[in-house]
């Protein structure tokens, strides 16, 4: 696409990235046959169709393995989306956290920055770009260009997951610049947030009427989580690089913001957040996109917490046959069928999102059940379609419509990340030197992960029964085993090590 021509002020921090002056350096993908000795192994000997679908799902996403084209200005080889040869900010930013399980193969994370590659002068950063020119889709200034900002967070997950804090020198700058452009540009006077439906990545949710490419002058929900778990997690990355101006600057924000949104954007009636309008009245929709709050501990009064969580628990809201819908059961447009794509088709990445929100409170439990329910739901759909699809229909085992097959893409979400972390229950925070296992899986027999990286370079076997744990690494850890009832925390030496759990 050809832009006019026209001067915007720049942005100085935009000099301090560096992705803009690289240039590719070839580096091979090697083929899936070689790739998989580096993957992780998950052992489940009673759920073999899980199994199935992990190896097939690893599979289908190195066939969208790409080095960039001659003259695209893409400086990383990435995963493609699998959806219209455009790279996209909101699906990549969730591919790559499956992807990195898979980073002793494959640099998932050269996907994101691709996009750090292509910001403008004044900060922008064009949510979907054209794989084979590199030239953004949508002109600078559109409603529906960029978003949802969650970039930010998918680089802190990166490090809380494996360690590398390398990075943070690099993509602060233009995730920095990137979040005071849409501060900027997207903000009312108060400081609240908007959006669009396409660049909510919702298109078609009802929530704000005749939305999809435009904001309709109203504070976005999603929007405005989003922007405080953004300044959030800028704010501890500005910390770690010791920048306290923009650690004070940031944290301002969010507190302006978690000020507002509790003051204006929550319904008393229905226990939960919800877009307003201009005047201040509120949507009729809730929407899954409300729950990005759970990610930053601090956005929600704890008096609110349980009301706003218990949608999730009940049949007239949240919990469907196939959990979660992108919006409640009870809300105005409801899809029961087929979803209708956001207006009640059940999504991926927004499962994982709210997955992820519920450990953050500790909702362990709650975040397990609704993994198994999604990951069966997804099981069911496989076996009589042989793929996996962009969104699923809420209230049957089928895929949703409109809904793209063989989605790996962020699909991938569900039989990698979602099986390891929320099923079998594992999760790493590297910087502490930290393994919880979550073991929530009603089986008789062993279970657990073989191969599973550690670090930069480690790797680590744990299988267990209800008896006890064994473990094989090459680096030393603290890990942490839960089932409900035990709460157990050991230090774990290079070489095996067996933990008697009765």
């Amino acid at each position: 696409m050809l832009y006019p021509t026209y001067t915007v002020p720049p942005d100085p921090l935009v000099e301090k990235n560096p992705f803009r002056q690289r240039t590719y350096q070839l580096a091979p993908i090697s083929a899936f046959s070689e790739a998989r000795s580096r993957l992780p192994v998950p052992v489940l000997p009673e759920h073999s169709g899980w199994i199935e679908m992990y190896w097939r799902a690893w599979e289908m996403a190195w066939l969208n393995l790409h080095r960039p084209k001659a003259g695209s200005g893409l400086v990383a080889n990435f995963i493609d989306p699998a959806f219209n040869n455009h790279l996209f900010m909101w699906d990549t930013c969730f591919m790559v956290q499956f992807g990195w399980y898979g980073r002793r193969a494959f640099d998932f994370m050269g996907s994101m920055d691709n996009f750090y590659a292509k910001q403008h002068n004044d900060g922008y950063i064009c949510r979907e770009i054209d794989i084979a020119t590199g030239q953004d889709f949508f002109y600078p200034f559109d409603p529906n260009g960029t978003g949802p900002n969650v970039m930010a967070w998918t680089e802190w997950r990166y490090f809380r997951t494996t360690g590398d804090d390398g990075r943070f020198s690099q993509v602060f700058w233009p995730l920095l610049a990137y979040h005071y452009w849409c501060r900027a540009h997207r903000t009312w006077p108060g400081g609240l947030y908007w959006a669009t439906g396409l660049s909510s990545g919702m298109d078609n949710q009802p929530r704000v009427p005749d939305s999809r490419l435009y904001h309709r002058h109203w504070s976005w929900i999603d929007a405005n989580f989003q922007a405080i778990l953004n300044c959030r997690v800028l704010e501890q990355i500005a910390a770690l690089l010791e920048e306290p101006d923009i650690v004070q600057d940031l944290s301002n924000e969010r507190e302006n913001l978690i000020r507002q949104v509790n003051d204006k954007m929550w319904n008393d009636e229905v226990n939960f957040y919800l877009d307003i309008d201009p005047n201040g009245r509120y949507s009729q929709v809730k929407s899954i996109g409300a729950y990005w709050a759970l990610l930053d501990k601090g956005a929600i009064p704890e008096a609110r917490l349980g009301p706003f969580v218990q949608q999730l628990r009940e049949s007239w809201a949240f919990k469907v046959a196939h959990r979660i819908p992108s919006q409640s059961a009870d809300s105005e447009g409801y899809n029961a069928g087929t979803g209708n794509y956001w207006r009640g088709g059940v999504w991926p990445p927004t499962n994982y999102m709210v997955l992820r929100g519920l450990r953050n409170i500790g909702q362990d439990a709650l975040a397990h059940t609704i993994a198994l329910n999604h990951l069966a739901n997804v099981w069911d759909v496989y076996q009589h379609t042989d793929t996996f699809w962009e969104n699923y229909a809420p209230e049957s085992a089928g895929p949703g419509e409109p809904s793209k097959p063989d989605f790996v893409g962020w699909t991938g979400l569900s039989p990698i990340a979602i099986l390891l972390e929320d099923v079998i229950g594992l999760q790493v925070d590297w910087p502490l030197r930290r393994v919880t296992w979550d073991r929530r899986l009603e089986t008789e027999g062993i279970y657990g992960v073989r191969n599973y990286p550690l670090g930069q370079d480690g790797t680590l076997e744990i299988l267990g029964d209800q008896t006890q744990v064994t473990v094989n690494t090459d680096v030393s850890f603290t890990l942490i085993i839960r089932d409900g009832s035990l709460n157990l925390q050991t230090a774990v030496p290079v070489g095996p090590t067996t933990i008697d759990l009765t």
